[in-house]
C-alpha cells in the first residue's frame, strides 16, 4: 500500500494560513460586530486553527476558519458585550462595500426581518464570496444542501423586498 505524505502542519504552514486568510476573517468580524474587538476576535480564531492545525481540511481552510470565526462570535456575544448592529460609522469608506451595505437602512431592515440562518447564508455567499462547497463546510451539510439553503434564503429575500416595496 502507497502511503501518501501529508504537508508538516508547522510555522510554515500558519504563516501561509495567516497570509491568505487573516484579512478576510478581519472582515468577517468587522461586518458583524464592533470594530474595536475584530482584531482580537481574528487572533483568537487562528489560535484555534494553530492548537486545531490537524483538523483543518486541505483545501477549505477558509470555510473551516469561517466555521470556527462563527462559534467565537456566539462565543463573543454570550460575554454580554452588545454588538450594536444600528450603529455604522459617521464617515462613509466609498471604497468598502461592506461599510456601504452596512449604512443602507433599508438594506438593514430587511436583513433584520430574515431568520438568522437565511442571513448568516446570504452574508456568507454575498459578502465572504463561499460557494456552495464553501457554504457546505462552513453550515455542516451537504453541497446539496448548501445549495438548497442559499436558494430558500434568496427566494425569501425577494419576498421581504417585495413586502417592503408594497408597503
Amino acid at each position: 500500500m502507497e502511503e501518501i505524505l501529508v504537508p508538516a502542519r508547522d510555522d510554515a504552514w500558519f504563516e501561509d494560513l495567516f497570509r491568505a486568510h487573516a484579512t478576510a476573517l478581519f472582515r468577517y468580524f468587522v461586518r458583524r460586530g464592533p470594530r474595536d474587538d475584530a482584531e482580537d476576535l481574528t487572533a483568537d480564531v487562528l489560535a484555534i486553527a494553530w492548537r486545531r492545525r490537524d483538523d483543518v481540511p486541505d483545501g477549505a481552510e477558509l470555510p473551516w476558519l469561517y466555521r470556527t470565526a462563527g462559534f467565537v462570535l456566539a462565543n463573543h456575544r454570550r460575554k454580554g458585550r452588545p454588538v450594536p448592529v444600528g450603529e455604522v460609522p459617521d464617515e462613509v469608506d466609498d471604497a468598502d462595500p461592506a461599510t456601504l451595505a452596512l449604512d443602507d437602512v433599508e438594506l438593514r431592515a430587511i436583513l433584520a426581518a430574515l431568520s438568522p440562518r437565511d442571513r448568516r447564508i446570504l452574508l456568507l455567499h454575498g459578502w465572504e464570496g463561499l460557494d456552495a462547497a464553501g457554504l457546505a463546510e462552513v453550515l455542516g451539510i451537504s453541497c446539496g444542501g448548501a445549495d438548497a439553503a442559499l436558494s430558500r434564503a434568496r427566494s425569501r429575500l425577494r419576498d421581504a423586498w417585495s413586502e417592503r416595496l408594497d408597503a
